[in-house]
């Protein structure tokens, strides 16, 4: 096996919706890798398509080195996976889900025993492990789901948004877990979000995808050092309109407007400042706000895309699921 995961044009319609855009990508073994992009930009259904969770409407992959479309079940024997949703049993302690999960992949009791008392000691949940799962926090929760995942010594995790809808510091602890996973563990993690950050700390690569496609792929670093600069950011009235102005300057590499903000790519951040608030006032107007940082993956997305990383439309989104259901029906 030379690739973790290798997909050759792989897509996935529902309807005149293109949910997953013909994507070739390879993941390396033990390669921590990260999935960025909106709600709505297929990040869920290309998981879904690699677990053989949807068949691909076009293409195909190779998952631990098996085909997701002839090889079904060596595919899901490889594999362990941590969906956006919680699907845990509340009514059941920590320790029996895990039981569940160990026979439903077919490992005896004394293995059961063993492996379910290595998980939780990984993720931090021994000493609630006969605890009903009702009783557990968020973040408990999702250590025990990623404690799930594991019990069947999977050589690939899939982890679907893991930290969605938690605290920052329940979110940092999370990030913690999965790093000491793909490290002492030694496996390959594909990770999906859209958390700027966490893509950031996380990932060795991350590929940007949106409207299903694979816009940009590297490690987070290099994407960033594409950019070449300072990015400001000026709140300004008429922001389209300075936009034409500033892409005349010869110190502006980019101009993207943002909502009402203009995020421009400048060399000098804090040289360049005054000029460009001096550009504002000759023409009769203030800058409401200003702000320069280093470039983040935010302004890498923002470059390919000309908008920000945002919560797609509720329409597109429901459009999407009640599309996938009728499929899986």
């Amino acid at each position: 096996m030379s690739h973790a995961i290798e997909t050759r044009n792989l897509t996935q319609k529902f309807g005149d919706l293109v949910a997953v855009n013909h994507v070739n990508l390879r993941i390396e073994k033990g390669e921590l890798f990260g999935l960025l992009g909106p709600n709505g930009a297929g990040k869920t259904t290309f998981i879904h398509m690699l677990c053989t969770i949807l068949p691909p409407t076009e293409g195909t992959a190779k998952v631990a080195g098996f085909d997701i479309r002839r090889n079904q079940d060596s595919v899901r024997a490889a594999i362990g996976i941590v969906f956006q949703d919680p699907s845990l049993d509340n009514r059941l302690t920590g320790r029996e889900n895990l039981d569940f999960h160990g026979r439903v992949y077919g490992m005896d009791k004394i293995q059961r025993e063993k492996r379910i008392d290595e998980v939780l000691k990984l993720v931090g949940l021994k000493e609630r492990a006969n605890a009903l799962v009702e009783t557990y926090s968020s973040g408990m929760k999702r250590r025990l789901e990623i404690a799930r995942g594991l019990m069947h010594r999977p050589k690939i995790m899939f982890l679907d948004e893991p930290t969605l809808g938690l605290d920052p510091q329940t979110r940092r602890n999370i990030w913690e877990h999965i790093q000491m996973l793909n490290k002492r563990e030694k496996i390959t993690i594909l990770l999906t979000t859209h958390y700027m950050d966490e893509a950031d700390y996380l990932c060795d690569r991350v590929g940007i995808i949106d409207h299903g496609r694979i816009i940009a792929l590297d490690k987070p670093e290099k994407l960033k050092d594409e950019l070449e600069g300072d990015i400001v950011s000026l709140e300004v009235p008429q922001p389209k309109k300075y936009a034409e102005v500033f892409r005349g300057v010869k110190y502006v590499k980019e101009v993207k407007v943002v909502g009402d903000q203009l995020h421009l790519t400048v060399t000098g951040g804090e040289k360049t400042i005054p000029k460009l608030m001096e550009i504002v006032r000759r023409r009769g107007n203030k800058v409401r706000s200003v702000g320069l940082r280093s470039p983040t993956l935010e302004d890498v997305f923002i470059s390919y895309t000309g908008r920000g990383i945002r919560e797609e439309e509720g329409g597109v989104k429901e459009q999407m699921r009640l599309r996938m259901r009728a499929h899986m029906r």
